[in-house]
Formats: C-alpha cells, structure tokens, sequence
C-alpha cells in the first residue's frame, strides 16, 4: 500500500503528522511522536508579539500603559509566561532537527509586516524544513476593511518568500468574505500552502464576576465538516498544497479530509487527549482502510470527494443550505 504524499515540495512517508501545539516543547515527546510515525513534525508558533517584546522592550511599554488600566498588564502573557522565547525556539528547533529525522515545520504566528518577520531566516537556518506562517488576526476597528486585512496577509507572505527558501504554509481562518479568491492571490504571491484551519478560541462571560473569561476546549470531529468544504472547493484549483487542521480525531477523518483534497492531516486535540501512540493508530486503520476499500495508493484517494470530481457538486455550495432547511420535519 502506497500511503505516501507530497507537502509543501517535501516527500513524506504518509499524510499524518502533529499539528502546531505545546508537545514539542518536550524532546521526549517528540521522540515519540515520531516513533508513532509521525511524517513530520510541526512545532507550535513563535508569537509576533514576543519577538515585539524582546525587540523593543515593549515590556516596559506595557508597564506604562499599567498605570491607566489596571487590567492593561493581562492583555498579553508576560514573556515568560510563553512556552519559548524567541531565541530558546530556535535552540528547539537545532534540537528537535537532532533528534529526528522527519522534516520540521517550524511555526511563525502574526498579523502584521513587521520585523518580526525576520525570525523566518533565523528558523531557516536553525534547520527548520518548511514554515508555517500563522495569520490569525481578529478585526475589532470599524475602519479595518476586509481588503486591508488581506493585502496585510499578501504583503507578509511576499516578505518571507524574499527572504527564504524553505517552503512556506499559510495557516488560515475560514472568515474571509471569498476565501477562493483569497487563496488565488496567496497562491501568486508565492505561498506554497495552505492549512485550514486555524481554532479561534472563543472567550466566555462570567456574569458574577463580570470578568471575560478564557477557555481552552478540545476539538471534535464535528469541527471537521467546515473544513471538509472549503478543502473540496479548493482542491485541484491551486498550486499549494492543502493541509487540514482542527477536527481530526478518527480514521474516517482522516479519509474525508483526504477525499476531500488533503495531501496533509494533522492532528492535535487527538494527540493531547490520548497520546503520540493514537498517531501510530490511526495510520493503522488507514492502511487496512485503503486496503478493505481496494485503493492503491493515497494518491488515488486524494481529491476524489472535491467540488470537481463529486458526484454532487451542489452539496458544497448554496443548494446544501436550502435543502437541509427545506428537508427538516419537527
């Protein structure tokens, strides 16, 4: 069974890898992961905001600022309150390129085109194999149009492609008002591809305390089908390579996903919730999967569920809306 793929140019033994999370602050762990078969390793992101901090000492910025809001300092975590700073990141990914052998995507994570882009370089001469640059930017400015947020993003991508060249992922939200189009342009401004999708995670209300509140929630495989429908509408209509992330907890999701037009998987919730061994699982249940169902290969897989190929195509776009409204019975 030929369960090997193609991402960002690299040549991986299967699709399956972890997604961008605190496990690979552990080179223990990410022994493991790799030993469960993990066909990459994906490190999670180095903020724009600490290299800010460290850069311009925007720490003592933040600490001006305290003084007219008490609650000022609580906006951002303090430097060490991350996981890795800016230079330990770049110590872990020379130690992680030591103690595996699958390639190494390293994670930049921001919103704006800054010098902090400049850590892209360093990650590449760090060893890292590919660079996942994390767009995740949540408008609240009235006068923050939809053009300018995506010209931003355009900008960045184009920034980091001048300056290196290992490949590079662009790690996306679903919320863009033409995301095909979005794509299009990411696609000509040289990104080589595309993760859908990044988890916002939504703030709650405590209505004694009058406080908002954080909370962290696992994914679950109902997260998936967002994910599965802009797959499929931009499978085969784009160089980049697509990868999904965020509601992979299954074999059967991990078989959408690819029918859908992945030629990456990754898994985190999963991971986090049973271990690097539920890796090796469900790499597993694929290959007897594609073995029960007669597939050669993953390659023969790919794509065979997306807006071209479907044997309804309509089911990916307005028509599925109208009918699931229409169809309901109380």
């Amino acid at each position: 069974m030929d369960l090997s793929t193609t991402y960002l140019g690299l040549k991986l033994a299967h699709p399956l890898m972890p997604g961008a999370a605190p496990m690979v602050g552990d080179i223990d762990t990410v022994r493991r992961l790799e030993d469960a078969g993990a066909s990459a390793i994906v490190m999670h992101s180095l903020f724009e905001e600490q290299i800010a901090m460290e850069q311009a000492a925007a720490r003592d910025h933040v600490d001006v600022h305290a003084e007219s809001s008490a609650e000022a300092t609580s906006y951002f975590p303090r430097p060490e309150a991350y996981h890795l700073g800016p230079d330990d990141y770049l110590s872990q990914i020379r130690k992680i390129k030591a103690a595996v052998k699958v390639p190494v995507v390293a994670s930049l994570n921001g919103v704006t085109k800054g010098g902090w882009l400049s850590y892209a370089k360093q990650m590449q001469q760090a060893g890292a194999d590919a660079l996942e640059l994390n767009v995740y930017y949540l408008p609240t400015d009235p006068a923050v149009t939809a053009g300018h947020i995506e010209d931003t993003a355009i900008e960045m991508v184009k920034e980091v492609k001048k300056n290196i060249t290992i490949p590079v992922a662009v790690k996306l939200s679903p919320f863009y008002s033409s995301l095909p189009h979005f794509a299009r342009r990411l696609d000509a401004a040289g990104a080589d591809g595309l993760v859908l999708f990044n988890r916002f995670y939504q703030p709650d209300i405590d209505v004694d305390e009058l406080e908002v509140k954080r909370t962290l929630e696992y994914s679950t495989s109902s997260e998936l089908n967002l994910r599965l429908r802009w797959l499929a509408i931009l499978s085969g209509r784009l160089r980049p390579s697509l990868a999904v992330s965020g509601g992979v907890h299954t074999t059967s999701d991990v078989v959408k996903a690819i029918m859908a037009g992945a030629h990456a998987v990754q898994v985190v919730s999963a991971l986090l919730q049973k271990g690097p061994a539920h890796l090796r699982r469900l790499l597993e249940d694929l290959s007897r999967w594609l073995e029960e169902h007669e597939y050669e290969s993953i390659g023969q897989m790919r794509g065979s569920m997306n807006l071209m190929k479907s044997p309804d195509p309509m089911a990916y776009e307005r028509a599925n809306y109208i009918q699931i409204l229409q169809g309901w019975k109380g």
